[in-house]
């Protein structure tokens, strides 16, 4: 769980910037009000000599009393008079502004997270509002911030799984294998942080195989793991274009750094692209280089196993049946369901 260095220095850079916007809004402020109202302006000239000239004053008076009220021989002394005097041009100033219909704030810093003014910190710990950027930061990078808002576990009915259609090898029905599958996945990111596991859906096109594994990405995003998400055509497309110079330099390194260390990686719609001996032994290192590093990895595909081992070769499915937890659904077309049904009202 965390971010990495860059993700870091990324989100740091915005809390920089949201710094230096809150000082040109004051520096906007202020010369509005300098311009409509001159006499503001002049005050707080007569402000910042009147607070140099108490400076000056502690030093040469040598106060050691907390307060500095008084001098040793019980009368005012000239700081406790100039501070009196800045008392009271502070006062004016704070009239000129309520008597226009401004806050008594107006001319002071104004932050977007008055908690840690902006800094992403309050003491040594990271703000809430830190944690809430890395959560949109891992949304914005993990290819799925235009899906999570509607497909989430609150969402995913058991409706669409039969009651009759059952599984010639376990005897399930539909709706009880996908009950197991939704389960398998809840219990999956419940114990994200204290096991490490791997799954493999597979079962035929629109089971919701893809929702799923957008289900189990938003529950780790929102609790700041990263997540990659990549259907398998455009993920080997990206290996090819960095393995046979198609791209600049940083890419092979960046793509490797994402795909082998972020938490969770979705590799979706697996049998869809073209498949080949690049492709095959691409697909191998992923899984052997995230399964050494512990780094959990969600694969799904419309194929059978029978074919998939045929196409993607042994070892490939050895990594798989060892180290994955296979789930397999069953059913009609969650899709054309749903077509039907809005036809039919």
């Amino acid at each position: 769980m965390g971010i990495t260095n860059s993700q870091y220095n990324m989100i740091m850079r915005r809390y920089e910037q949201q710094q230096l916007q809150n000082q040109q809004q004051l520096s906007d402020r202020r010369r509005e009000i300098y311009q409509r109202f001159p006499e503001y302006a002049r005050l707080d000239g007569e402000i910042a000599s009147s607070s140099t000239a108490c400076a000056r004053a502690m030093l040469a008076e040598g106060i050691s009393s907390p307060d500095g009220s008084t001098d040793t021989s019980g009368s005012m002394s000239s700081t406790s008079a100039l501070r009196l005097h800045i008392q009271e041009l502070s006062g004016r100033k704070q009239q000129i502004l309520t008597s226009a219909g401004y806050p008594k704030d107006y001319l002071e810093l104004h932050y977007h997270c008055p908690d840690c003014q902006d800094t992403g910190y309050v003491g040594t710990q990271k703000c809430h509002c830190f944690r809430q950027a890395i959560i949109d930061l891992l949304y914005s990078q993990s290819n799925l911030s235009d899906f999570l808002e509607q497909e989430n576990f609150s969402r995913f009915s058991l409706d669409y799984y039969s009651d009759e259609k059952t599984d010639s090898v376990t005897g399930m029905t539909a709706r009880q294998t996908a009950s197991r599958t939704l389960e398998e996945c809840r219990n999956f990111v419940a114990d994200f942080d204290t096991s490490f596991e791997n799954l493999f859906l597979y079962g035929d096109t629109g089971l919701g195989k893809t929702f799923l594994s957008h289900c189990i990405a938003r529950e780790l995003i929102e609790t700041a793991h990263s997540v990659i998400y990549f259907s398998a055509f455009r993920l080997f497309e990206l290996f090819a274009d960095a393995t046979f110079g198609r791209t600049t330099e940083d890419v092979p390194s960046e793509l490797e750094q994402h795909v082998f260390d972020c938490d969770f990686l979705i590799i979706d719609d697996l049998g869809t692209e073209m498949t080949n001996t690049f492709v095959s032994s691409q697909l191998f290192l992923i899984l052997n280089e995230r399964i050494l590093r512990r780094k959990s990895t969600l694969i799904s595909t419309n194929l059978n196993l029978g074919t998939f081992a045929d196409i993607y070769s042994e070892r490939v499915f050895s990594r798989i049946s060892s180290s994955y937890t296979i789930l397999k659904l069953i059913g009609d077309d969650i899709r054309i369901q749903k077509k039907l049904r809005r036809l039919i009202s």
